[in-house]
């Protein structure tokens, strides 16, 4: 790492939701955090915008019509470097001058340059879950071979983190991650047929994209969570829970062996676990007002019925499973959330879709990174090709 006294920044997809809170954490931490690099797929008038006002000297762009627009335009400071596609990206999460890369694109786009940056030895703050979904054996292999810190910037892990933190995981009995409900927690079972995409966006607590916006409505992102806990806390999938709590003020909780539980709160805020992961381990005052307890406050949390959310029943056997399972889970729930924003499969079919490809695609237990992108490659196909069978 280089001798600045600010940790230096790359952040990959700086313009949405995650993207737009770092930029707030970094504004009100000057002395503390510098943004060296940004990224995004192809708003480049926002990242003009960002440019300017952090005075970033690289910029990254993934779609190439919007780096050419971008390179014609004056809205960039003199002397922005420009970096295009997945390379371009790639470059950016290995910058001798950065210290810490953030990960917040969409997708399994940000796996090749997570992996660039952890093999450079860079720090990395993950808010992108599907990459240890996809590949956590070998993004946590690089981590460990390089000596390089992962973070993680979900709510739900980053609360896991500060609660296990300075204890052997030996020690831990569970884990258990809370989760909104979504937009349709309240819903009769019945009503759920008639599922809009405006309907899907409502989200209760957050606001988020449209696809983390549908797998909280599904609860895909809760089971996408648990993947992911026990890939980046190594554990058994029978010590990974979810319940739902409401008020999204628990974000997690975690169990001992000696029956104690320790559990992390905050406002549903993503500028907390950001600002806890970009300044770890220092603490500094947040952007949001913490919670007051002075006030009433109710805490709740219920039991997920996992037939009205059959996507978490899903999610815990391909935990069971293991090798691929989770690459094609999370391959056949991305074609299905695209599919229906786009109109063409409706919302009860999202579950249909991945527990269809899942009897369709063998897990095998990958010995390479390309044969994981492989078996993603083959779940996406058998996934898009049943899209005709409901015609809506």
């Amino acid at each position: 790492m280089a001798t600045s006294s600010r940790t230096r920044i790359v952040l990959l997809g700086a313009t949405g939701s995650i993207g737009e809170n770092t930029l707030r954490v970094i504004a009100a931490h000057p002395d503390k955090l510098e943004l060296v690099a940004i990224a995004a797929r192809g708003q480049w008038e926002k990242l003009a915008a960002i440019a300017r006002n952090f005075r970033v000297p690289h910029v990254g762009l993934f779609d190439d019509d919007a780096l050419a627009a971008a390179r014609q335009s004056d809205a960039f400071p003199a002397g922005t470097r420009f970096h295009g596609g997945l390379a371009g990206l790639t470059d950016l999460a290995r910058l001798p001058e950065a210290d810490t890369v953030l990960v917040a694109v969409v997708g399994t786009t940000g796996l090749e340059p997570s992996l660039a940056a952890l093999t450079a030895g860079k720090h990395l703050a993950l808010a992108s879950k599907e990459i240890l979904v996809l590949a956590g054996k070998f993004v946590m292999a690089a981590a460990r071979t390089r000596g390089a810190r992962l973070l993680p910037v979900d709510s739900e892990h980053n609360a896991v983190f500060q609660c296990i933190e300075g204890h052997a995981t030996a020690d831990v009995s569970r884990i258990t991650l809370t989760a909104s409900g979504g937009a349709f927690r309240d819903w009769p079972a019945e009503r759920l047929a008639q599922v809009t995409v405006a309907d899907a966006l409502k989200h209760p607590n957050w606001s988020m994209g449209p696809k983390i916006t549908v797998d909280s409505a599904t609860l895909a992102n809760k089971g996408l969570e648990l993947i992911e806990a026990q890939q980046l806390f190594g554990l058994r999938p029978d010590q990974c829970h979810a319940v739902i709590h409401p008020q999204s003020i628990v974000h997690a909780l975690v169990g001992f062996t000696d029956g104690s539980t320790l559990a992390q709160l905050c406002p549903p805020s993503m500028t907390f676990p950001i600002q806890h992961a970009l300044l770890h381990p220092a603490r500094a005052p947040g952007v949001e007002h913490p919670l007051d307890f002075t006030q009433l406050l109710s805490l709740e949390f219920r039991p997920i019925d996992e037939r009205r959310f059959p996507m978490l029943r899903l999610a815990r056997e391909v935990m069971n499973t293991g090798g691929t399972a989770p690459a094609i889970y999370n391959a056949a729930n991305e074609v299905a959330v695209a599919a229906f924003l786009d109109g063409r499969l409706p919302f009860l079919a999202i579950p249909q879709i991945v527990s269809n490809t899942l009897s369709l695609i063998p897990s095998v237990e990958p010995s390479s990174l390309a044969e994981v992108l492989a078996v993603d490659a083959d779940a996406r196909r058998a996934s898009l090709a049943q899209l005709p069978a409901f015609n809506v």
